[in-house]
């Protein structure tokens, strides 16, 4: 069952659970920016819950289908329209061959999720159908849905799925200022204390500068770097380290002026420092920032990271009982 594209959106891209297993390879995990929502549109039309859905960004596509299928949009509000009436976000819903799948303004957050029941069937590489476009990874061709593209449909379907939705309990957006929960890092000896306090202290703000590979943010003090001689191997800013390995959710800091949060589609090593990490609990999150959200950074150990990942497990568990 394909679905015809007749209009892209901007940055639609095929999208699954990423490609874990070749960050050694400089090749990154990629997948769903908000996993969570990736997860719960899949459940809601009956689909493995790693199956491959469309993730959209700020503008949704437009899109026709050929044969009757059950849809779910989850992630950010951005209201679903078919043949141009509003169907209910993180629900499932039916619609018939021939129907247009389309969608309102953008109303909060940034990334909506689209899953199809039967699952997008595109051809997996290394593992996984996620659009990686700087390797020209999975997707269509490695890149992201264009005007005239036709989206292979698996022809498992759920059928009774119309009805079924997430509790808003369940449904997790930004507020109007995001918290992002940090662990320092290794590096974070390279600034004086007075800088790390005013990390923590300030208020930034999301940059436009906001993609799959990484977050920048503005507004926060320069950081102070505590003398040192340069090392063999780096670069002659502060900032500048011997190459190193990027953990997945880095925050680096480049010229010590605008911290980049390091995301699902970014490069694995460089000669930037890194002040910390954001814990995993938090990375969806960051996937729904507009530019310019007002944004805090909070200290944690690893007891703390380790906590709030059960947690977040056991919100997974409580939406699987609740759409099952």
């Amino acid at each position: 069952m394909p679905v015809n594209v007749i209009s892209s959106g901007i940055l639609t891209t095929i999208q699954d659970l990423g490609r874990p297993g070749y960050f050694h390879l400089g090749i990154p995990i990629g997948g769903a920016m908000d996993r969570l929502a990736m997860r719960a549109a899949n459940l809601l039309v009956g689909n493995p819950e790693d199956a491959a859905g469309l993730e959209t960004v700020f503008m949704g596509p437009e899109l026709e289908f050929t044969e009757a299928a059950t849809v779910a949009v989850c992630g950010a509000d951005l209201p679903p329209k078919v043949n141009g009436e509003l169907s209910e976000s993180w629900s499932a819903f039916d619609v018939k061959a021939g129907d247009v799948l389309s969608f309102d303004f953008l109303r909060s957050g940034a990334r909506a999720y689209i899953a199809i029941s039967g699952g997008i069937t595109t051809p997996p590489m290394l593992g996984s159908r996620s659009t990686y476009p700087i390797g020209a990874l999975g997707g269509i061709e490695g890149r992201a849905v264009q005007p005239g593209d036709t989206i292979p449909i698996g022809p498992d379907k759920a059928a009774g799925r119309a009805g079924k939705s997430v509790p808003e309990n369940l449904r997790r957006g930004p507020g109007a200022e995001a918290q992002l929960r940090m662990m320092p890092g290794l590096y974070w000896h390279r600034i004086t204390e007075a800088a790390q306090k005013a990390f923590f202290e300030d208020t930034w703000k999301v940059a436009n500068e906001a993609d799959r590979m990484g977050y920048r943010f503005q507004g926060g003090r320069p950081m102070e770097f505590v003398p040192r001689e340069q090392p063999f191997g780096a670069g002659s800013d502060p900032s500048n380290i011997t190459d190193a390995c990027y953990p997945y959710g880095s925050v680096q800091v480049p010229s010590g002026t605008e911290p980049i949060i390091l995301h699902r589609d970014a490069v694995s090593g460089g000669g930037y420092f890194m002040i910390g990490t954001i814990i995993s609990a938090d990375m969806d999150l960051i996937g729904q920032l507009q530019p310019n959200t007002p944004t805090r950074f909070v200290a944690v150990d690893m007891e703390a990271a380790l906590e709030a990942r059960a947690d977040r497990n056991a919100a997974l568990a409580a939406l699987r009982d609740a759409v099952a």
